[in-house]
């Protein structure tokens, strides 16, 4: 069965999701790759106010390819998530970000930040960016274009399909995974 969250992503909707549940995502979700975090915390750290308010807020690691005319965006499937590992555990604590959608392994860092900050993070399926766009509704580029498909956008999702890989008690569901293979083949 998958679970329906909307955001705004509050803890109380975070501590009712499991590693290895499905969800489909609606609602606002934001999309920032390495660029774009490293200019989100300088601003932190410069006490400036950042570009958008991500209080119970989802970044999306990717970076959208150009929307075909009549689209409003491209392919946009997750890029690698350690990457964004130095800067997560800033915005989680200071801007308040829930959720983060990637794929791949997280640091322990991050980790323990998901669960002292009741967050989640959720793996979208790489090598289907185009059906992960069939769920944006609309995309808005709202900080940094310089920074071209790396630019913050913020996107309007309709049942955007992920998978709890880290719940906010920090079950991993990679570890999770392989345990549970390892105990198969033996």
């Amino acid at each position: 069965m998958k679970k329906k969250i909307t955001t705004p992503f509050t803890a109380e909707q975070a501590k009712g999701l499991k590693a290895g549940d499905q969800v489909l995502v609606s609602g606002v979700i934001y999309t920032a790759r390495d660029a774009a975090h490293k200019r989100l915390v300088d601003l932190i750290a410069a006490g400036e106010p950042l570009p958008c308010d991500f209080t119970d807020g989802i970044i999306y690691y990717a970076g959208p390819a150009p929307a075909k005319p009549g689209m409003p965006i491209g392919s946009a499937g997750p890029t690698t998530s350690y990457r964004m590992d130095s800067y997560a555990p800033t915005l989680m604590k200071k801007a308040g970000l829930r959720g983060m959608i990637g794929k791949g392994l997280r640091s322990q860092e991050v980790v323990d930040c998901i669960v002292s900050e009741s967050g989640c993070y959720f793996a979208a399926i790489g090598g289907a960016g185009a059906l992960l766009a069939s769920t944006v509704k609309s995309c808005e580029v709202i900080a940094y274009p310089d920074l071209q498909s790396e630019a913050i956008h913020r996107l309007e999702v309709e049942d955007f399909p992920a998978v709890v890989v880290i719940d906010c008690q920090g079950n991993d569901l990679y570890k999770i995974g392989r345990e549970e293979y390892l105990k198969s083949v033996k």
